[in-house]
C-alpha cells in the first residue's frame, strides 16, 4: 500500500487502492488505521482518498542533480522496455527516489535532462517475464515451450539463473536438462513457461559461476537480430 500510495500524487481511493492491491475496500480502511497508528503521515479520509506526504521510513538520500538524471534516464529505460510488472515496480522506485530527497525539486527539475528512446527494433516484453524473474529468485525449475529460429517446438525443463537485457531482445540463461548444459533462449520466443513447484538442487550462485566459466563466449551468441543458443 506504501508503495502505491508513494507513486501517486493524487488522493487515492480506497477503491482504487483495492483494486491494486487484490483486496477488499474494507481491508484498505484496516490497513490505514494500522499505518497511521505506526506513525504514516496519511491524509485524506474515505469517500475522498488517501495521501502520503513525503519521506515516511526513507532515509534522507543527497542525489546530485547528475545522480538524479543518471537514475531517471535508467529507470525511463526500463519503463519503455520491460514487462508490466517491471514497470509499474520501476516508477514506484522513482517515486521512492524523489520522495526521499531533503532538498525538495523544483518545477524545472521534475522535467528530465536526459530521456530514453526506444529503437525502431523494440519488442514488448512478454508476460512470462515477470513469471521467469520469480522463478530465478525462488530457484524453482521452469518448463518451457520454446521456438527456434527454424520454427520448431520443443520442450524443456531447464534452471533458469538470469535474464540478459540487451537493447531489442531478452534472453534467459539456465541449465537444461535435456541437454545436460547451460542453454541461452530468447524470452521472445518462449511460447508457454510453467514455474515448477520444485527448486532446482544446485545453488544458483554455483550456476552462475559455472555459465561464466564455461561459456565465456556467450555475448556472442547473441546478437540483436538473432542469437540465442537452444
Amino acid at each position: 500500500m506504501l508503495g502505491v500510495l508513494r507513486a501517486r500524487r493524487r488522493p487515492v481511493t480506497a477503491l482504487e487502492l483495492a483494486q491494486a492491491l487484490g483486496i477488499s475496500e474494507r481491508s484498505v480502511y484496516r490497513d490505514v488505521d494500522t499505518l497511521r497508528q505506526l506513525g504514516a503521515p496519511l491524509d485524506g479520509q474515505a469517500g475522498v482518498g488517501f495521501l502520503l506526504r513525503d519521506g515516511f521510513f526513507l532515509p534522507n538520500f543527497a542525489f546530485s542533480p547528475e545522480e538524479i538524471h543518471a537514475l531517471i534516464l535508467g529507470l525511463g529505460w526500463v519503463q519503455q522496455r520491460a514487462d508490466p510488472a517491471l514497470v509499474q515496480s520501476s516508477e514506484s522506485a522513482l517515486a521512492k527516489i524523489r520522495s526521499s530527497r531533503t532538498d525538495r525539486m523544483s518545477a524545472g527539475d521534475e522535467t528530465p535532462a536526459l530521456v530514453t528512446a526506444a529503437s525502431l527494433s523494440e519488442r514488448s516484453d512478454p508476460t512470462q517475464v515477470a513469471a521467469l524473474r520469480d522463478a530465478i529468485r525462488g530457484m524453482r525449475k521452469v518448463a518451457l515451450a520454446y521456438e527456434d529460429a527454424a520454427g520448431s517446438l520443443s520442450q524443456r525443463i531447464v534452471w533458469p539463473i538470469t535474464i540478459v537485457y540487451f537493447d531489442d531482445v531478452r534472453v534467459l540463461a539456465a541449465w537444461c536438462e535435456s541437454r545436460s548444459a547451460f542453454r541461452h533462449f530468447r524470452v521472445d520466443r518462449v511460447r508457454a513457461a510453467t514455474v515448477l513447484a520444485e527448486r532446482y538442487p544446485e545453488r544458483r550462485a554455483a550456476l552462475i559461476k559455472r555459465w561464466r566459466e564455461q561459456d565465456r563466449d556467450w555475448r556472442s551468441l547473441m546478437t540483436g537480430s538473432d542469437g540465442a543458443r537452444g
